[in-house]
């Protein structure tokens, strides 16, 4: 697959031309999922984006049919790149102020993805001072733009002002894919998700954990071009794309997957594993009539500490994760120092954080050289910004 794509059809005649680009995406093996404005559909129909694109198209902010399959948040964060083309004065305009009035500028505000747009008005249009405000505003912010081109119009005018021609737009995607495979040839170890430690036959001493970081991670390391091998535990998440994943339960299975999974260059152990299990497990239920079971609980495998252990498979990098509920940094840097691993993503589980199987997060990064402070922020967004960490600190490795 060479990436999602996230496409936004705008308003305007060139509209017709994003038909073409799908289709050179296509082809080019690339995931695309189109997002139709209201004025774009004056122009191609969600018919026409869905066939070529053979996914749902999205047009409706209020849709309770499309928010129950991809809510706009959701949608958002859904691309390794969201693509504008046509992009029009007006949905630069949204985008440059803030707006959010429908479902395509709602979600340009709302991810966190790149975002490369390809604008498409009238020559005047294009040259307003407030225009060439806006894009340069978007440019700061760290849009990319790919045209617009000089030639004649449908408004018979002639100048800057026309859509990219599709296979100039491709060829800007591609470079962007290019520049962000800076993981290419590495391989990456993640674990997430929690384990379940049997206490008989049906029972399971484990945690709250979603495994939502853990995947976010993968899905974020992948989109950097690494080879991902995704280790989880029980959760009802589906695969990300382009990963290796093993499905487990326990602790013993998780580590006997990673140690599998090795050589790696780097591992990032997100997974909530359960500190204790039953030494001896009933093969059947316990009956509650027997009365309270007694049971004698010993240590599970310690994974982060077996992985982060020196010898000629310890990863190059070796990032651990520490739930806490109390004095957060000071137990988080025990626990580096302990493990003998790199770094330390220390963050608060408290009930009332919401962290823990919740869609955001607070976390702190602990190495060598102090901590990193990192502002409240979906796990998506933790992810991505971890994984750009990982990606620095391979490249300034060497290797």
């Amino acid at each position: 697959m060479g990436g999602r794509i996230l496409l936004v059809v705008a308003g305007g005649i060139a509209a017709y031309k994003s038909l073409e680009l799908v289709r050179l995406l296509r082809r080019a093996d690339y995931e695309v999922t189109a997002v139709l404005t209201e004025a774009g559909a004056r122009f191609v129909t969600p018919l026409s984006l869905q066939a070529l694109t053979e996914a749902p198209v999205f047009a409706d902010l209020w849709s309770l049919d499309d928010e129950s399959r991809m809510g706009h948040i959701a949608l958002s964060r859904s691309a390794d790149l969201v693509v504008v083309a046509p992009a029009t004065a007006d949905i630069i305009a949204k985008l440059a102020a803030g707006l959010a009035p429908d479902l395509a500028s709602t979600l340009l505000l709302a991810t966190g993805t790149p975002v490369l747009m390809a604008p498409a008005m009238n020559v005047r249009m294009w040259l307003h001072p407030a225009t060439q405000a806006n894009v340069a505003a978007l440019a700061a912010r760290g849009v990319r733009f790919v045209g617009p081109e000089e030639g004649a119009m449908a408004c018979h005018e002639v100048g800057p002002g026309r859509l990219a021609e599709p296979p100039d737009i491709l060829h800007a995607i591609e470079a962007f894919f290019a520049e962000s495979q800076v993981l290419a040839g590495r391989h990456v170890l993640v674990t997430a998700g929690p384990t379940h430690e049997p206490i008989d036959a049906v029972r399971t001493l484990g945690n709250r954990s979603s495994g939502r970081q853990g995947f976010a991670i993968a899905d974020a390391l992948r989109a950097h071009g690494a080879r991902v091998t995704l280790v989880s535990g029980p959760v009802s998440l589906p695969d990300p794309p382009g990963a290796t994943v093993h499905r487990v339960e326990t602790a013993a299975q998780m580590l006997d997957a990673c140690r599998a999974a090795l050589p790696a260059d780097a591992a990032i152990c997100a997974a909530a594993v359960a500190d204790w299990r039953a030494r001896d497990p009933s093969p059947r239920k316990l009956k509650k009539c027997h009365g309270p079971p007694a049971f004698d609980l010993v240590p599970t495998v310690d994974i982060l500490a077996s992985l982060a252990a020196p010898g000629p498979d310890r990863p190059r990098l070796v990032v651990g994760f520490a739930a806490e509920t109390d004095d957060l940094l000071a137990y988080a840097a025990a626990k580096r120092a302990a493990k003998n691993c790199d770094w330390i993503v220390a963050n608060d589980v408290r009930a009332e954080t919401g962290n823990m199987g919740g869609p955001s997060n607070t976390v702190h990064v602990i190495d060598g050289s102090g901590v990193e402070h990192w502002p409240p922020m979906a796990k998506e967004a933790v992810a991505a910004r971890l994984a750009a960490r990982v990606a620095d600190y391979l490249a300034d490795a060497g290797g």
